[in-house]
């Protein structure tokens, strides 16, 4: 069979480029190995950017709002001994209140993968000319210059078929097979530590009392560990160190698991049930390269993250955002193939920034164990008279007050700006990016600064899914003269538009030229004089003919 594109691997990253696709009227083939979505915990956190891009691509963000945990219950992260026992240290989790409405309009929300996924697959799966097949397994392909054939194994029967595609999008995970058969490697360490994961059920809410939270890091050197609660009354994981090369996750039974959360809780009759247990290997990698001609990597094939920041759904889902408009551009005919070398041209260095910084907080907790004297072999007695110690304490707040970068990205998730023909020289190391503040701009590159309109629409909401966004401010004649483009005159007189553009960096003449995913591709400070030229020189650059 044949469909224009491919999609291996049905997790966020797979459902979203997929949804961005069938709204392109696009058929699309999903093929998941799994037997249905994501029944798990896994990834929690959801952050602004792509609960923006999930506006954007047309999900009922009431119904997302509706599973997500409130930030009463999820808007701090606790350092304590044990669940019921001393509190450490306590720092908010990212800015969820509303008064960051001034700059999203949908601030971070911890949304448990095993409910938004379900969600995203029960809307793309009704869409009209998208496949979505579970059971169903990539095995390998073949390429040329025109299609890609891959053959897919249907789990069930064990049938195989081929299906020809123009391109394929490999969102199928940490273990690519599909990265496998490209023959690209990671670059990075493969393996920082391994984890065990215990998912139980039960309330954990009058243990924390007064101090709920997402996280909870238990430092108790025989309980260590760290509880994620995706519902703080019934559903929660515990997560804790062990050594592979020692041990297996055979090793740990249900009911040593369930003794192991008891005692991290500090209740030996807790009422928890063991659902199930797990293991993952933290890692800190990007591939070599994102492509191998018509093949795309995006999500995890991609890149592997520490969890520390929760970048890791959240830049694969970035990656579907960035990736599908230009596909969609190249097979509709209004631009040439080039146009698809930026796809890794821009993300990589995000991704690179993106797994720079997650490491960089996973290595600073080890500031707050050197501060409570948790060196190897420590007990329990010494931690208690390390707290009990007053010259202690200046030292384990300043530590406690170092994680804070963890849980507070909100420049890394919204001020990441791309490097372009018209904006060379805008990416920036790793080492020189603060993740923390964030700026809204009208540079070249960024994403599109968001406002409140009058009629309650966000300036995001201006921007078209298909074609370039044209935003003007004034002469809108002029500017309505520009070929090709999605023209949105705004009153500039309005006291939000004004104080937007000016945020923007615009005269009350100016526009901005917006793509597709919500990133500015040129900005006029005010109207030029020749503007046909103008805008007829930046759209060839931005949408290369060949």
């Amino acid at each position: 069979m044949s469909v224009p594109f491919l999609v291996v691997g049905a997790g966020p990253v797979g459902l979203i480029a997929a949804r961005l696709l069938g709204n392109g009227a696009c058929p699309v083939m999903v093929v998941e190995r799994r037997d249905g979505p994501q029944r798990n915990p896994a990834a929690h956190v959801v952050n602004a950017r792509t609960l923006e891009v999930l506006r954007q691509a047309g999900f009922d963000m009431n119904e997302v709002a509706s599973i997500a945990q409130d930030p009463r219950d999820a808007g701090h992260v606790n350092f304590v001994t044990r669940l019921n026992g001393e509190l450490i240290g306590r720092l908010p989790f990212e800015r969820q209140s509303d008064e960051y409405l001034a700059v999203t309009p949908h601030p971070l929300r911890n949304i448990s993968q095993h409910r938004l996924e379900p969600l995203m697959a029960r809307v793309v799966g009704e869409m009209p000319g998208v496949d979505l097949r579970y059971d169903h397994e990539w095995v390998t392909a073949t390429q040329t210059d025109g299609s890609v054939v891959s053959v897919v194994r249907n789990l069930r029967t064990g049938d195989e078929m081929s299906v020809e595609s123009e391109f394929v999008i490999a969102a199928d995970g940490a273990g690519s097979p599909v990265r496998k058969w490209m023959g690209i490697d990671m670059v990075g360490p493969a393996h920082l530590s391994s984890f065990v994961a215990i998912h139980f059920r039960g309330s954990l809410r009058r243990y924390v009392a007064d101090r709920p939270g997402a996280l909870h890091f238990v430092m108790e050197p025989d309980a260590s560990g760290t509880f994620i609660a995706h519902d703080i009354d019934n559903e929660s994981v515990f997560m804790t160190p062990f050594d592979p090369g020692a041990e297996s996750v055979d090793d740990y039974p249900r009911d040593r698991c369930a003794s192991m959360v008891r005692a991290a809780i500090g209740d030996p009759e807790a009422d928890i049930e063991v659902v199930d247990v797990g293991s993952w290997h933290m890692t800190a990698q990007v591939a070599a390269s994102m492509r191998a001609g018509r093949v795309f990597l995006a999500g995890d094939s991609a890149h592997r993250f520490p969890p520390t920041g929760g970048m890791g759904l959240n830049t694969g889902v970035a990656d579907a955002h960035n990736l599908v408009w230009k596909l969609l551009a190249v097979r509709n005919g209004h631009a040439g193939a080039s146009l698809l070398d930026t796809y890794e041209s821009e993300r990589r260095p995000v991704a690179e920034v993106n797994c720079h910084q997650s490491l960089t907080n996973a290595f600073k907790m080890m500031i707050l164990t050197d501060a409570l004297n948790l060196s190897s072999g420590a007990t329990g007695e010494e931690l208690g008279a390390t707290l009990v110690d007053p010259a202690r304490r200046p030292t384990i707040d300043a530590a406690v007050a170092e994680q804070a970068t963890h849980f507070d990205m909100l420049g890394l998730q919204l001020g990441y700006v791309y490097e372009t023909p018209l904006n060379p020289g805008a990416s920036e190391s790793p080492e020189d990016i603060d993740p923390t503040p964030y700026v809204p701009t009208g540079e070249v590159g960024a994403r599109l600064s968001h406002a409140w309109l009058a009629d309650g629409r966000s300036t995001l909401d201006l921007v078209a899914t298909d074609v370039m966004t044209l935003i003007s401010c004034g002469r809108h004649e002029a500017w309505a003269q520009v070929e090709g483009v999605h023209h949105v005159p705004l009153d500039a007189d309005l006291p939000a538009v004004t104080e937007w553009r000016t945020t923007c960096g615009m005269a009350a003449d100016g526009a901005l030229l917006v793509r597709p995913d919500q990133h500015i591709a040129q900005r006029w400070i005010s109207c030029p004089h020749d503007l046909a030229a103008e805008t007829a020189r930046t759209l060839r650059i931005v949408l290369p003919p060949t």
